[in-house]
């Protein structure tokens, strides 16, 4: 399967209570810090509400 490294990248103070939940289901804690994870729809989905605070790579 494809695994992604999703890596925060700004500041969750400006983000909705949404979104942040969304970070920490994903198992983001801070600021550079990076989760690997297996791309499913649901990972997808979260990682398309908080794209604007992640960056995401492909992991070969």
């Amino acid at each position: 399967m494809e695994v992604w490294k999703i890596t925060q990248v700004k500041s969750s103070n400006s983000a909705t209570k949404r979104q942040v939940a969304t970070l920490a289901s994903l198992g983001i804690r801070r600021i550079n810090h990076s989760v690997e994870k297996e791309v499913n729809p649901v990972i997808r989905g979260m990682v398309e509400k908080v794209r604007h605070l992640v960056t995401v790579e492909e992991v070969k």
